[in-house]
């Protein structure tokens, strides 16, 4: 999978929920990833902290939608 998701992998994912489970998960890994980076540099920056809390909100969706499809195996509300 690449760096960023294609159109193609996009119109994938709306059709097949097992590539939409491994596309969100990937994606997470990668926000997780930049958002520990961002905060090892430890900037000062306000603009800097808001974009960090901007990106724990969108992880905690992100989370809470591969989880919801774990419980929920038969449904396509992600």
């Amino acid at each position: 999978m690449s760096d960023l998701a294609t159109e193609s992998d996009i119109e994938r994912a709306r059709n097949d929920p097992a590539f939409r489970q491994q596309l969100l998960a990937h994606n997470l890994e990668k926000l997780l990833s930049a958002l520990n980076t961002m905060r090892k540099n430890n900037d000062k920056d306000p603009k800097s902290a808001r974009l960090i809390k901007e990106g724990v909100d969108l992880a905690v969706k992100l989370a809470d939608r591969l989880h919801q499809k774990e419980r929920h195996p038969g449904s396509n509300a992600a």
